[in-house]
């Protein structure tokens, strides 16, 4: 599988990426990923160097749940963290807008997922930038204050704060799940005349489509500032769901792969002692 093509490396549109690719036995091939994803999270665990955040980003519908679902449900359950942000707290709101995504990073020997992430501070607060008026900043008395400038500034603060996470461990991969709106109106439709899926459906998800010009275009704005070699932006079709996770997980070990994690090893002095161990126990 080519996955460079997926890799934002300059300027893009989002149109030049496709919303959907099919691959044969995507499901099959997902059930041996997921075995060595495990096998190396388990040797990155007792290494202790590294950790690694995943950061999954789409409009409504595009397959993060059942993605993470999927993808890591062979992995110790120890060794994956997920955080689903939602709109923040009265407490977040006390502390600048990467505090509480800082909180939430994944320890080093563990993988963290962020479903829905800091960009959301750069996406849903452009389209909806009167939300910023919530976090109280001394710079910001209206919406003239909210221009191109103010995100750009932003996004280059998360670059900051991806870098250090990097320097310091945390290997930081971050995932546009790219869906056709053609796709997500199947998908809300399903949620819609499916009794088992109703509870999926918000009004909200109608209004939020409306606006499905204004988001690309932001989108746009974050793979463009904020691809970096060291937290780079993956752009997969999210169209079909069985490819979109193997293209995931394909992504996912190769980077884990390059990592080259190594188990500890015992002392020397434990290694002589072996025997004995093993001698004192079968003497039970």
């Amino acid at each position: 599988m080519q996955l460079e093509k997926y890799k934002v490396k300059n300027t893009v549109k989002l149109n030049q990426f496709e919303t959907k690719e099919v691959i044969t036995d995507a499901k099959k091939s997902l059930k041996k990923l997921r075995k060595k994803i495990s096998e190396l999270q388990d040797t990155m665990y007792a290494e202790g160097k590294f950790g690694f955040l995943i950061c999954l980003q789409g409009m409504d519908t595009s397959g993060k749940d059942s993605l993470i679902r999927e993808v890591f449900k062979d992995v110790n359950a120890r060794g994956v963290e997920v955080h689903s942000f939602k709109v923040p707290t009265e407490q977040e709101l006390k502390h600048d807008f990467l505090w509480r995504h800082y909180i939430a990073l994944p320890e080093k020997g563990k993988i963290g997922v962020f479903n829905r992430t800091h960009y959301e501070n750069v996406l849903v607060t452009r389209v909806h930038p009167e939300y910023i008026f919530s976090e109280n900043i001394p710079s910001v008395s209206s919406i003239d204050d909210l221009d191109d400038d103010f995100y750009l500034d932003r996004m280059h603060r998360i670059n900051q704060f991806e870098n250090h996470l990097v320097k310091n461990g945390t290997k930081v991969l971050k995932f546009f799940l790219n869906l056709s709106k053609d796709e997500q109106k199947n998908r809300l439709l399903r949620r819609l005349n499916l009794p088992e899926k109703n509870w999926k459906f918000s009004p909200s998800d109608l209004k939020e489509r409306k606006l499905w010009d204004e988001y690309q275009t932001c989108y746009e704005a974050v793979l463009n500032n904020t691809s970096k070699e060291e937290a780079p932006w993956f752009v997969i079709p999210a169209d079909d769901k069985p490819t979109a996770r193997l293209i995931f997980a394909e992504i996912l070990l190769k980077e884990m792969e390059k990592c080259n994690f190594k188990a500890p090893k015992l002392s020397s002095k434990l290694v002589e002692k072996l025997d004995s161990f093993k001698a004192e126990l079968n003497k039970e």
